[in-house]
């Protein structure tokens, strides 16, 4: 079964607010057997445009990877989050098939 992915790319304008999303989003991260895979690290950008902070999260699966979004507990940590930066969150399947 192919993995889930939560894909963040935001840019933070309140970091000292941030701080107090990512304690809140710690629950709802270990309910749903989240691995968090880049969490805004060195990153040069290519090709596109992107924002500065890059996120990739990993789930057992998609459907965990989205019930964690839609959960009460992520719903609460989303609050503190609002107005603390500009960004895009998107929840994709990982893949499962072949390789080159």
């Amino acid at each position: 079964m192919a993995k889930g992915y939560w894909v963040a790319n935001i840019d933070v304008t309140d970091m000292d607010g941030y701080k107090l999303y990512a304690v809140a989003n710690a629950e709802p991260f270990r309910k749903y057997g989240a691995k968090f895979l880049t969490r805004g690290g060195k990153s040069e950008h290519v090709e596109g445009q992107l924002r500065s902070r890059i996120v990739v999260i990993e789930f057992p699966d998609y459907q965990a990877a989205l019930d964690c979004y839609h959960s009460p507990e992520y719903q609460k940590a989303k609050v503190l989050r609002i107005g603390k930066g500009v960004g895009e969150i998107t929840v994709v399947e990982g893949y499962d098939g072949a390789q080159p």
